[in-house]
């Protein structure tokens, strides 16, 4: 009888971690970011605040659980705004969710060659980076890396 008690329990063991096995990469597919807007908020001389519009596409069955964001957005060769976020928000399977976070950067010490650049004729081109951590049982980082071009002249006041 312990014989077939012990057989029984390593059955429902070795059962359990096969079910565990196929929680793996299976069928799972990263999630798309992009930034959609830029929001301006407030201009001060030492501190500007903007609101980033970030919307995340889920191509999976389940819900994508989000964590934390590390980013940075840059224009050119200069970091416009780099920051940690902790988001604990989720997307559903099959849907797209935009977010909404504030970022504050002084911009003051690249005033010259900001000035320089939107004073130019040429696209600025833009880059977004950052780090995705998602999950809440199996955790996975995502890391981002979006990019396009700006038109300087859509900023100047004619």
């Amino acid at each position: 009888m312990r014989t077939l008690a012990r057989l029984l329990s390593l059955g429902l063991l070795l059962g359990a971690l096969a079910g565990c096995a196929s929680w793996g990469d299976d069928g799972w597919r990263e999630p798309e970011v992009h930034l959609v807007e830029v929001e301006k908020v407030s201009m001060r001389l030492h501190q500007q605040e903007f609101v980033l519009h970030l919307r995340i596409d889920n191509p999976n069955d389940s819900r994508l659980f989000i964590r934390h964001l590390h980013y940075v957005v840059r224009l050119g060769d200069i970091v416009l705004a780099e920051d940690d976020v902790s988001l604990w928000r989720s997307v559903g399977g099959h849907a797209r969710r935009t977010f909404k976070i504030t970022a504050r950067t002084n911009l003051w010490q690249h005033l010259k060659p900001l000035a320089k650049l939107l004073k130019s004729k040429q696209p600025l081109p833009y880059r977004l980076q950052g780090d995705l951590a998602t999950g809440l049982i199996i955790p996975r980082d995502l890391h981002l890396s979006r990019s396009g071009e700006i038109m300087p002249g859509d900023f100047l006041p004619e």
